[in-house]
Order: structure tokens, then sequence, then C-alpha cells
């Protein structure tokens, strides 16, 4: 069924009897000719575009537990490419483009809203990285506009500007930057991979990797083997954890990555801000709740919950860029696990073990890229070369030494 207008009505008029389940809830079969470990984002956007863009339809994704339980309904919505490095450019542009166009494409309201995101500055050391940052922008023809402290506050007058510890001087802004809706773009994908025959393997969680003279064969699941012409993983905090089932050990660290919403209130925030003094930024949900985040918990885990201190943390940041959300109360909190990478950037690469392949490393970056991530991860598994957005994104970058510090902060994961 292609929903539309005509398909609304059809269904209003038939008491809505006629609607159909979004995705088929596959069993998995014998053998694949690929298979996705993974069905996050970017696991369920990759076995879209193989199958979308590449013809690769044999498809199956595996999930250890069920779409959208991951990573994938544990973030803040938001999307961007407001990137400095030319390694890291020309991967989130693509994906925004796509973000652009994706509802259209796969036929779903993901709810892409084109809001904008502003970047705050606080110091003139910041305004020059900014403008650096704007520049480089500019000249892979993103679009990138550097705000003074009084086009701020046309924007966001509600800020506090004059009494602050760190009074703001100016942000860069994104304009095509925004929000989506995560779930949604999970049920999208999921919707318009299974229509063009690929298997969604829900409750399969993969216990090996099968190996035979160097050759990935297949995988062992709790549902059985399966073979596999190629493998593909794409499990974000738990790469290392399936990596090591192929005998490698990645140069990622997982850590927890908190965020929390409060009750709904009426419309405040329009785009999407970002406190340049601490790190914390903020939106507003179409329910009327601010959703909002900062700062990475700090020590290595796999739990996909925080601790309180890191909360206190997030909230005193939003009390010192706007003291008018003091009284609002917290809803609920989650955690996402972010597999970071030792220089901040992802990895999409083929593994030294024939047709086993690896999408990780994305740090605080993962959903902002995933139609990206998904077009460029096919295109590898399907052509086995790298797509030209994802050229250096490679996994033996950091034994050349042609690393992607996006942050400038050294190998040391848990500050990028």
């Amino acid at each position: 069924m292609r929903y539309s207008l005509f398909s609304l009505l059809g269904n209003t008029l038939g008491g809505h009897k006629g609607w159909k389940p979004t995705w088929r809830d596959a069993a998995p079969k014998p053998a694949y000719d690929v298979v996705i470990i993974g069905g996050g984002g970017h696991g369920l956007a990759t076995a879209y575009y193989l199958a979308s863009r590449y013809g690769v339809r044999n498809v199956a994704v595996l999930e250890k537990g069920w779409i959208g339980g991951g990573n994938m309904g544990r973030n803040t919505t938001i999307i961007r490419s407001n990137y400095l490095l030319p390694g890291n450019i020309p991967l989130y542009e693509l994906s925004m483009k796509l973000w652009e166009g994706l509802e259209q494409d796969f036929n779903y309201n993901a709810m892409v809203s084109q809001r904008g995101v502003l970047n705050l500055y606080h110091s003139d050391a910041q305004r020059d990285a900014y403008a650096r940052r704007g520049n480089a922008m500019r000249l892979h023809g993103v679009d990138a506009e550097l705000l003074d402290r009084d086009g701020v506050r046309k924007l966001y007058p509600f800020l506090n500007f004059d009494d602050a510890r760190f009074p703001i001087q100016g942000g860069l802004l994104q304009a095509r930057g925004g929000t989506a809706r995560h779930d949604a773009v999970a049920w999208g994908f999921a919707r318009g991979a299974s229509d063009r025959g690929v298997d969604i393997v829900q409750n399969c969680e993969v216990t090996g990797i099968t190996i035979v003279n160097g050759r990935v064969t297949g995988v062992e699941t709790t549902r059985g083997p399966i073979a596999a012409g190629k493998v593909g993983i794409a499990v974000a905090g738990s790469s290392s954890r399936v990596a090591a089932m192929a005998g490698m050990r990645l140069p990622i660290e997982s850590f927890v990555l908190q965020a929390m919403v409060s009750e709904g209130l009426k419309p405040i925030i329009p785009g999407v801000i970002t406190f340049g003094a601490g790190h914390f930024y903020i939106s507003q949900s179409d329910k009327g709740g601010l959703v909002f985040g900062g700062d990475l918990d700090g020590y290595n885990s796999y739990a996909q919950r925080g601790n309180l201190p890191t909360v206190e943390d997030i909230c005193e940041g939003g009390m010192a860029l706007m003291p008018a959300i003091g009284r609002a109360r917290i809803l609920r909190t989650w955690a996402g696990l972010c597999d970071m990478s030792m220089d901040g950037s992802p990895i999409i690469d083929r593994t030294p073990t024939q047709n086993l392949y690896l999408n990780a490393g994305w740090n605080y970056g993962g959903f902002k890229a995933t139609p990206g991530s998904g077009l460029v991860f096919a295109h590898l598994l399907a052509r086995d070369e790298p797509h030209p957005a994802a050229v250096e994104l490679r996994l033996d970058r950091f034994a050349r030494g042609a690393v992607i510090d996006e942050k400038g902060q050294g190998a040391q994961p848990n500050l990028h």
C-alpha cells in the first residue's frame, strides 16, 4: 500500500480496517546474499538502499531486540551537517540532502523539520573557531551563517544575554539543519526495505560469526545458523563485542549518552540550540516537550541508562543558557550507547576478514548520518569499494596516521 491522501480517505471511509502492518516480521531463511547485523537506523537504511539503489534484495537485517529499541529510539532527533574536516563534511552533507527528500523517497512521514541549528559562541576564540568551521562548510557547498549578538537575539530573545556567567556573543547557524522523528525514520526504512523483499528479523541475536579460511560464510544466531555471502556489522555501541566474534579488536570504546525530555509546554524554542560554554543542546518536540542532552557519562558501559550527576550537570547548562526553563519538570530520561572512535569520526570499511564489513564509530553523529551512512555502506557492500563520500573513513587510518580528529582532542574517545 502506498500512503497518500487517497489511501487515507479510502481507509477513513472504510473504518480504518484496510491498513496493513508497516513491515513484515520475517522468519530467517537458511541463507542470504547479504546479512546485516543490527536493526537500528544504519542497518535498516543500508538494507533499504541495497534493495532500492543497487538491486540487492536477498538481504536479512538481524536485530537482537525490536526495531527502534536501540539508539534509534534513544536520541535527541537532531539532523545537521555543520562539520569542519574534509573527511567528514561530504558524508554528513550527503546525509542532509537525503533527509531533504527522504519522506518522498520511502513514502513515509518521518516528520523532517528543517528548523535550523544554532551553535552559540561566548568568546573571541570560539567566534574564530566557528568562523573557520563556517568557511569550511561553505567551501564544500554547505550552508552556514555567522551571526553576531543581535542576530542571535532576533531568533531567540528569551536567552540569557546580559546576566549570564558566559554572555552570548553570537552563533553559527545552519538553517537547513533541524530535527526528524527518530521512530518514524526507523519505521520508514523498515517498510521500504521490507516492501522490496528484505527480511527484517527481530529477536534474533547474533552469537557468532562463521569464518572459513579467512572468509566469512555466515553467522550463528539464537534462531539458528544463517549462511551469508557478505556480512555487514552496524551495531553502534555493541560494535566491539560483535567484532570480537571475528577476532577483531576495534579502536572504539562504548560510553553512555543520556538525554531527557520535559513535560509538554507551549511553543517556545523554534529551532535547535547548542550552548558553547557547556555541553548542552535543546529543541522542542511536536508534543511540546523540551528535548535536551549534553556530555557522555564518562565511563565505559553497555547499559542503556545513565547516572544522576550527569543529569544535574546537563540541567545546570540549560539553566545557565535559559533560566526560563527552570520550573519545567523532567518527564523521563533515557540513554544510548555511543561507539566512540579514537578520533571522533566514523569507520566505514572492509575488514581484514574477507566479505566482512564494518559500519561503526559514530560518536555523537549516528542519528543525523542515518540515510547517508546507509547509502555509503550499501555502496560498499554492493560494489566492494568505498563511496566517494566515505573514502577517508577507512579502518586503517589509525595505523597510517591519517586520523580525522573532528574535535581536536586527540586519541581519547570520551572527549569526542
